[in-house]
């Protein structure tokens, strides 16, 4: 099968993903001990509404605009960044929208059930790539040990609740909206053959 070449509307609906993701980075909802903002449902919402190749090229957008030294992250931006040791939850935030958006997307419009599963398995990949990143970075690459019963307190236990909220907020979300932009799709279609 053949890939869909990217056309000027999908790469000005990544531009938009790219600047909620961004927004998303700042929207600071305070919360004890972690920051706690909306970067992961925008980098969820791609993969669902746009798709998982969509998807994922926004977040990486937004990964290329940060390490190019735009302060798009939560602490600035710059190449220097990769030696952040939350760093490995952005890449997982541009696998888990690939994977997101291939899950949810397999059927025309998914179920409450398909899009739940898809968010729940990239939250996973978004924690797997974020925990093993920030163990390898702190101990030993900046020398600043972490222990695995404080890893996964500071950055597991403490944040998943939101997360997990976020992964039912953006189902329901997209639960509405996809039936809505198949149909806007269906009717673009048709009015081209007219």
């Amino acid at each position: 099968m053949q890939e869909r070449k990217i056309t000027p509307k999908d790469l000005a609906l990544c531009a938009l993903f790219i600047a909620l993701i961004v927004i998303g980075t700042f929207l600071k909802i305070p919360v004890p001990v972690v920051p706690f903002t909306l970067q992961f449902l925008f980098t969820m919402m791609a993969g669902l509404l746009l798709g998982g190749r969509l998807g994922a090229f926004s977040v990486f957008g937004y990964i290329v605009l940060g390490l190019i030294g735009m302060p798009v992250f939560t602490e600035g931006g710059g190449i220097w960044y990769i030696f952040k040791p939350s760093f490995g939850y952005i890449i997982g935030f541009c696998i888990a929208a690939y994977v997101t958006g291939m899950v949810a997307n397999k059927v025309m419009n998914p179920s409450m059930k398909r899009i739940l599963s898809a968010n729940f398995i990239g939250l996973g990949i978004v924690y797997a790539c974020g925990l093993s990143y920030c163990y390898v970075i702190s101990n030993f690459v900046i020398h600043s040990p972490i222990g695995l019963s404080k890893l996964f307190l500071y950055c597991f236990w403490l944040v998943i609740p939101g997360d997990i909220f976020l992964c039912i907020l953006s189902a329901l979300l997209a639960y509405k909206l996809i039936p809505l932009l198949n149909k806007m799709k269906h009717n673009e279609r048709y009015q081209s053959f007219i």
